[in-house]
């Protein structure tokens, strides 16, 4: 019965992230998760930032396609052939960000109305289910749920994400993709989140290297925490309007997700 709910809870996950390239829903969802665990799970806040932040990064990574691909303008077809494969390849970082949103809700959820059992130990560890479920009791009893705890659940939940769905994936993309310009361009990204201070970056060496990827997340909740995540859900609402209680991108479309069967991690 509860690993039926669990499976239930991952396919409405998915329907709420929406499609590969919906990453305004995402936003939707993160914060919603964030206002539902009474903001402790500073993930879903900061998670958010990132889905926000990837809209314009895609936008600026497709722009320098195409400049980076007008000389192949002389051998007809060329040009279509390396943007199409910058399509495929951005859509991959995209799934990616759409299915840890969907797992997450899903972990997050199923936690929340069932605690710790059999069902979902196996999948996320015993230790990262502990975490949530003393988030929620937290939620719940209306307790103080100091920064060391929020820092603590974001540690496994970002460990998590990146051991079961970003680090297999991004391998995998980087390795199916054949355009070593671009590639490399993709490996350095330069990330500010809304909440950072004007002068704060987080460079990339390598954004292919998982531990790097680890650094970078950790050093976004520590800036997050330093700031006050009532600042960094007030930098969300800069950017995003607020309907009712959950963010809503100026850009988003209001259409209500279609539920769909359920999809894997791919």
């Amino acid at each position: 019965m509860t690993a039926a709910a669990y499976e239930m809870l991952r396919s409405e996950g998915y329907a709420l992230a929406g499609e590969v390239r919906d990453l305004q829903q995402r936003i939707r969802l993160y914060h919603r998760i964030y206002l539902e665990s009474g903001k402790r799970h500073a993930f879903a806040l900061i998670a958010a930032h990132g889905s926000l932040w990837a809209t314009g990064y895609f936008k600026l990574g497709n722009l320098g396609a195409r400049i980076a691909s007008l000389p192949a303008l002389c051998i007809r077809g060329r040009r279509k052939q390396k943007l199409d494969a910058v399509a495929v390849f951005a859509d991959r970082f995209r799934s990616i960000n759409r299915q840890v949103c969907a797992e997450s809700y899903a972990i997050f959820q199923y936690t929340r109305q069932y605690g710790a059992n059999d069902v979902i130990r196996p999948v996320i560890g015993a230790a990262f289910t502990d975490l949530l479920v003393d988030c929620h009791a937290s939620c719940a009893a209306g307790t103080e749920y100091p920064r060391h705890k929020r820092e603590q659940l974001f540690d496994a939940f970002l460990a998590w994400e990146q051991d079961h769905i970003v680090a297999p994936n991004v391998a995998e993309a980087f390795a199916d993709f054949e355009w070593p310009l671009i590639a490399w361009l993709a490996r350095r990204p330069v990330i500010q989140f809304a909440y950072f201070g004007k002068h704060t970056r987080l460079r990339f060496r390598d954004f292919s290297c998982q531990d790097e990827r680890m650094s970078a997340g950790m050093q976004a909740c520590r800036i997050a925490e330093d700031v006050g995540l009532e600042a960094v859900e007030e930098a969300l609402g800069a950017v995003c309007r607020v309907d009712g209680h959950h963010a809503q991108p100026h850009i988003m479309d209001s259409k209500r997700p279609r539920v769909t069967a359920q999809e894997g991690v791919t």
